[in-house]
């Protein structure tokens, strides 16, 4: 059906539904004699009647949708709970936990009929973007991911759960690998007479998150070891995902590659832009052309509202950032 049409059926729809829902209302709490006194009764009735107009725009959208295809974003670093600073992040930070359940919303939506994944994200936390790939590969239907600029790290993680990866020609794919880094200020310290006294419990409890104490050799070798794990499972989800050996992602040593050198490497799939996406989409469905539905995470109003000044406040510090360097680089 086309678009056209679906958005009037589905306003006929639910102002039937909404009616019907009234009529009931209006029956039950306003005429019949059990009913309560007759202002509960018309504010019963109107709650009803609001009631009505959802459930009747719910099913509206399951009976006549004019989209088929639902695209779900993960664009900026990949965290959970947009990132545990107290300081304000980017606008873009991807939150896994909000993609998941907007990947989770389009397999309960009886229209949508495939997944796109816009990647456009440097990479981030492991388990996050394993959460996220995990969501992607449960999806029932096809899973196409695809990148206009920047799919690396995490981002090749993700993939590796979707039937297919694309890219464009110039965009930057790849950087399989794992980095587990700290800030040291142990020198510093001592340089200005700052002493840290830990008081822990387990050999290795100040391995991590004590940055005013030296590392010990066995601590790096602690830390390591669980980069090196983290590691071997990325390059088996990728090898997998990509239908590659394990050790030709190996030898690719973390680097990032050009759309078109990730093409021969075996990386992505295709090279295209989102209109040539959306054909092979509609070429896997069987049908002429898809419509795509791109879902947002669902946020109430305070959310939205903390949102918005969580993003100012970025702005407002980045912009400050900007006026202060001498090169007028800006500084990520």
């Amino acid at each position: 059906m086309s678009s056209r049409l679906a958005k009037p059926l589905q306003v006929v729809i639910s102002l039937v539904v909404a009616a019907i829902t009234a009529g009931g209302a209006v029956a039950l709490f306003w005429y019949l004699p059990t009913s309560p006194t007759e202002l509960v009764g018309i504010l019963l009735a109107l709650a009803l009647t609001l009631a009505g107009l959802r459930l009747g725009g719910s099913i509206a959208g399951n009976l006549i949708s004019d989209y088929d295809v639902a695209e779900v974003g993960v664009e900026g670093p990949i965290v959970r709970d947009g990132g545990s600073s107290p300081l304000p992040s980017a606008p873009t930070t991807a939150d896994a936990d909000e993609i998941v359940e907007q990947i989770e919303r389009a397999e309960e939506d009886g229209a949508v009929n495939a997944l796109l994944l816009h990647l456009n994200t440097p990479g981030g936390e492991v388990v996050p973007s394993e959460d996220v790939r995990a969501a992607a590969e449960e999806f029932d239907g096809p899973t196409v991911a695809y990148t206009s600029d920047l799919c690396a790290s995490g981002g090749m993680w993700i993939a590796s759960g979707c039937d297919e990866l694309w890219a464009r020609e110039g965009s930057i794919v790849g950087s399989v690998g794992v980095r587990f880094s700290q800030l040291r200020f142990d020198e510093f310290a001592e340089e200005h007479g700052i002493s840290y006294e830990g008081i822990v419990s387990g050999e290795y409890k100040d391995a991590i998150g004590a940055p005013f104490k030296p590392l010990e050799d066995d601590e790096r070798e602690y830390l390591q070891g669980i980069s090196d794990t983290y590691y071997e499972q990325f390059l088996e989800r990728v090898a997998e995902g990509r239908d590659l050996d394990v050790e030709t992602v190996r030898d690719t040593q973390a680097k990032v590659f050009l759309g078109t050198d990730a093409l021969e490497l075996g990386f992505v799939d295709d090279l295209g832009d989102s209109d040539a996406v959306e054909d092979s989409v509609a070429d896997r469905l069987g049908v002429e052309d898809v419509e795509v539905q791109r879902f947002e995470p669902e946020r109430s109003l305070p959310q939205r509202l903390q949102g918005g000044a969580a993003g100012l406040a970025y702005a407002f510090g980045a912009g400050l950032a900007s006026v202060v360097t001498d090169d007028g680089v800006e500084l990520r």
